[in-house]
């Protein structure tokens, strides 16, 4: 991975990326709005399977808020890569890197999974679950991953791979 960042910091655009002086900042900024964007959607998805929430159907609650996650993790990745790009030897290598990139992979298999159980021909959630503390608990436990991911992001600042 160190070999690899060596050879993206050498590129052209990296080093575009890293001279402009306002860009990284502009660029982080945008990054912790879509993660409030994200987080804010998974937390009512997630109100919502737990029963804070019952305004709502799963169905119509999965609407509402899904494309909103979807949209903040395109903006997201693109921001994201960008700032790889503009400081490769910062995010690669770094340990909190790579376990933000491993819990995130999981927890977009797990909205996949959620998005599959709230289609239109899904029963799964206008049934009544006898698993509903199975249910909720997972609900938690998928909200705590993105925290995770958060938290994970923020200490890629604070180790130093030299």
């Amino acid at each position: 991975m160190e070999a690899f960042a060596q050879w993206l910091a050498a590129t052209p655009l990296s080093r575009g990326v890293a001279r402009t002086f306002w860009l990284i900042p502009v660029l982080q900024s945008i990054h912790i709005l879509a993660i409030a964007v994200v987080l804010s959607s998974v937390a009512m998805i997630e109100l919502r399977i737990v029963g804070l929430v019952k305004s709502q159907t799963m169905t119509q609650t999965a609407h509402r808020f899904l494309p909103w996650l979807w949209a903040g993790l395109v903006v997201l990745a693109a921001t994201g890569t960008l700032l790889i790009i503009g400081e490769p030897k910062r995010s690669l290598p770094n340990p909190a890197f790579q376990l933000k990139m491993l819990l995130l992979a999981l927890a977009i298999l797990m909205v996949l999974a959620f998005q599959a159980s709230v289609r239109p021909t899904a029963t799964l959630w206008t049934r009544n679950p006898n698993g509903r503390m199975l249910t909720s608990l997972l609900a938690i436990l998928v909200f705590l991953l993105w925290c995770a991911i958060a938290v994970a992001g923020r200490w890629i600042a604070y180790i130093r791979v030299e």
